[in-house]
Parts: structure tokens; C-alpha cells; sequence
């Protein structure tokens, strides 16, 4: 009797390629975790519904707190400095509240709250730096990257707690102080939901990105103290009750003669800084959060 050959593929399901496994495993591992911190970029990145509509709701009060000059009625009467507080005791809660949420929920951990804390120490570092003059100022560079690597919900902390740590750095907390933490979440949260680019055309996206937001950031600060800090009897002044148009001219030439060199300043700033180290920023950020986000434990 002959021996019937082996038929058998040379590799056969009963011999398993670990190789193949080995290569494919860890990829998937880092997508699966990086989810699961809550801080991969824009497509990974989760936004819960309870985090959803905390920053839903910080963006109606914020609305309200930067615009309201121009539908309050003429007998009403607000001081800037009384409406300070209200804007702070409304943002830390939803901070806290954001933190909480996401960490019961299990999508941010605390290598992702680390992460927080270095990015927040670059940026409030950053702010002496220049020290606004003349518009210079580099904060809004880890607020941007930050953002953009790590996600939205993560880029509205980032914007808070930077503001706030370096104004007490800096000796700049003022009634401007719960405005500005708000403008800046707004921009760090805003370059996360940027649609996807890659190399120079994410470069480019960000610089514009960057150089219109920061703009905004300062015309943003500049109407939280507008209707307080101009005489009645100018043609900068605001005017209570008067019609919006009428008084969004005033503010438009209040902030010309004001701020924006300071607004111009800051968005060339930030548009040549993100072309020299945006890219290399980036390739570490990332770098970064795929190291960040093993297999927790």
C-alpha cells in the first residue's frame, strides 16, 4: 500500500501566520483605544450627547454674553463687571461637568487629562512670550494643534484651562478673564472639526483656519468690554437700544481704531509660525497620542 501524498497547503489553516496577526493586532488596538480615550482627531473622535449638549448650551449663553449689546433694550442697564462672574460661574461647571462626563463614560482616561495638563502648560508658557504686543502672541499655536490632533470636546478644555492658568501666571485676571477662556474654546474646539487634509494642504487649512478664528478670538474680547470702556459722545460709543446695524458700525470702527493691529498681528503670527513648526508639531502630537493610547492598564 503507497502512502497517499499530504495535500495539505504549504500553509495550512492548522499553522496560523503570527506574523500577519502580529502586524495587523496593533494598528487595530491603537484605533480601538484611541477611540476609547476620546482623544483621536477629527473621524475618531467621539462626542457623547451629554458633552454635546453641555457645549451646546455653553454656546446659546455665550452667544448671548458676547451679542447681547445689540438687542438689549434702551432702559436696560448691565455692567460689565457684573456680568463677569455670571459667564464664570456658568463655564467652570460645564468644564468640570465636560471632564466628568467623559471620564465615566470611558472616552477620555487620564493619559488623555495628562495630555491636557502638557498642552496647557505650552500654551500658558507661550503667552508671556510675546506678550500681545503689537498682536504676537503664540498661544494660540498648541491651542490649534491641540485641537486638531485631539478633537473638539478636548480642544474646549484646552482653550479654558490655558486662558485661566496663564492669566493667573500673567496677573491678567480681570472681568475680560471668563470672555477670553470662552473665545479661546471656541477656537481650539473649532480646528477640531475641520474637515481632513494631509501635509501642506493641512498646513494651509490650519493657517486660515488659525488666522481667521484668532481674528475673531479678538473682536470677540473686544465687544465684551466695548458698551463699558467709551464715552456716551463719541462716534465709537455704544448706543443701548439703538438699531443693530447703527450700532455694528460703531463697533466696526471702535475696533479699527482699537485693536486691529493687534487682531492683524495676531493672525500673521499665527500663519507663519503653524508654516515654520506646524508640520513637525503635528507628526509629534500624533506620535504622541498613538503612544498614548495602549491598551489601558
Amino acid at each position: 500500500m503507497t502512502d497517499k501524498p499530504d495535500q495539505r497547503p504549504p500553509h495550512s489553516s492548522t499553522q496560523p501566520h503570527h506574523g500577519s496577526l502580529r502586524d495587523a493586532r496593533p494598528s487595530q488596538d491603537l484605533e480601538t483605544n484611541g477611540r476609547a480615550a476620546g482623544i483621536v482627531s477629527k473621524g475618531g473622535a467621539r462626542l457623547d450627547a451629554t458633552s454635546a449638549l453641555m457645549l451646546v448650551i455653553t454656546s446659546v449663553i455665550a452667544a448671548m454674553a458676547f451679542f447681547w449689546p445689540f438687542f438689549v433694550v434702551p432702559s436696560a442697564s448691565l455692567d460689565g463687571n457684573s456680568l463677569s462672574p455670571f459667564i464664570f460661574v456658568v463655564l467652570l461647571p460645564v468644564v468640570i461637568g465636560i471632564v466628568v462626563s467623559q471620564l465615566s463614560r470611558g472616552t477620555i482616561d487620564p493619559k488623555s487629562l495628562a495630555m491636557l495638563g502638557v498642552l496647557t502648560a505650552l500654551g500658558t508658557l507661550a503667552r508671556p512670550l510675546g506678550a500681545g504686543t503689537a498682536g504676537i502672541e503664540f498661544t494660540f499655536i498648541p491651542l490649534i494643534l491641540g485641537g486638531r490632533v485631539f478633537g473638539p470636546v478636548f480642544g474646549f478644555l484646552l482653550g479654558s484651562t490655558t486662558l485661566l492658568t496663564s492669566a493667573m501666571l500673567t496677573g491678567g485676571v480681570g472681568p475680560w478673564l471668563p470672555f477670553q477662556m470662552l473665545a479661546a474654546s471656541f477656537v481650539s474646539m473649532g480646528a477640531g472639526l475641520l474637515p481632513r487634509a494631509k501635509g501642506w494642504w493641512e498646513i494651509a487649512l490650519l493657517a486660515v483656519y488659525g488666522s481667521i478664528s484668532t481674528t475673531l478670538y479678538g473682536w470677540l474680547v473686544d465687544l465684551s468690554f466695548w458698551p463699558f470702556n467709551v464715552g456716551l459722545a463719541t462716534e465709537l460709543s455704544y448706543v443701548a437700544g439703538a438699531p443693530i446695524l447703527e450700532n455694528l458700525h460703531r463697533f466696526m470702527l471702535f475696533n479699527l481704531a482699537t485693536s486691529m493691529a493687534w487682531n492683524l498681528g495676531r493672525a500673521i503670527t499665527t500663519i507663519i509660525t503653524l508654516a515654520l513648526i506646524g508640520k513637525p508639531l503635528l507628526r509629534i502630537l500624533r506620535r504622541t497620542n498613538r503612544k498614548a493610547t495602549f491598551a489601558p492598564g
